[in-house]
């Protein structure tokens, strides 16, 4: 196993970190690599599509497509004169 140092640590969260240890009943090291174990193996899911998730939520409603939204002409700029 390979040992990493980190200098200039804020003493909050250093003591933030180790009531969270206490909590868990793990050592100041043990929380730190559950902490980067949760952060990076545990987080490497797909992001959410959002397109997938419309298309789930309302796919019992059948197939069907939304008429075009017609569009007013874009106005003219403001003349501030």
């Amino acid at each position: 196993m390979t040992n990493i140092t980190i200098f200039n640590i804020d003493d909050n969260i250093k003591y933030l970190l180790q009531e969270r240890a206490s909590k868990n009943g793990r050592s100041l090291e043990e929380e730190a690599t559950e902490i980067l174990r949760l952060a990076l193996c545990e987080n490497q899911q797909q992001p959410v599509n959002i397109v997938n998730m419309i298309e789930k939520r309302f796919s019992h409603l059948g197939d069907f497509e939304l008429g075009e939204i017609t569009r007013e002409p874009m106005r003219s700029a403001p003349n501030f004169e």
